[in-house]
């Protein structure tokens, strides 16, 4: 069965047949689908990598040729983000509890606002860098805190 599976800018496309590839030379083609012609130019061409840059109709695509293993390692689900569970969020440095973003048991994703900390006259936002609920908040605004004292505590 032939492997008709491509990313094009980043999206995965599955290309049916219809389509008529004329070739003008090396770098110029014309695409004929459902009765409308199509022209293109292949601007960067990379085989070690299976991706060429090419521009249809004055707009730039690159297209990417899935192989064997790149489907494998989809099916395996080992192309996907790896995402932190939380558990505490600690102090980093020593100073005063400005504000607090989050409840016990609202749900944080990755690189939202939890806390602010004011630490040598600097406010800094404490931001999530995973995924979790918030099981407890350990402070209350206006608290001073020392570094590695637990902030927030997680389920």
């Amino acid at each position: 069965m032939k492997n008709n599976n491509w990313k094009i800018d980043g999206k995965s496309a599955t290309l049916n047949s219809g389509a008529a590839i004329e070739w003008e030379n090396d770098t110029f083609f014309k695409i004929h689908h459902q009765g409308k012609d199509f022209f293109g130019e292949i601007l960067e061409e990379r085989l070690e990598e299976r991706t060429l840059k090419v521009k249809i109709n004055h707009r730039e695509f690159t297209i990417y040729k899935e192989g064997p293993l790149d489907q494998l390692i989809e099916e395996l689900g080992l192309n996907k983000p790896k995402v932190r569970k939380l558990q505490v969020l600690k102090a980093p440095m020593p100073g005063r509890v400005v504000s607090i973003g989050v409840v016990a048991g609202q749900e944080v994703g990755v690189g939202e606002a939890l806390l602010t900390l004011e630490a040598m006259k600097m406010e800094n936002v404490l931001k999530s860098e995973g995924v979790g609920i918030v099981k407890s908040v350990e402070v209350a605004p206006d608290a001073v805190v020392d570094k590695g004292a637990v902030l927030i505590s997680f389920e």
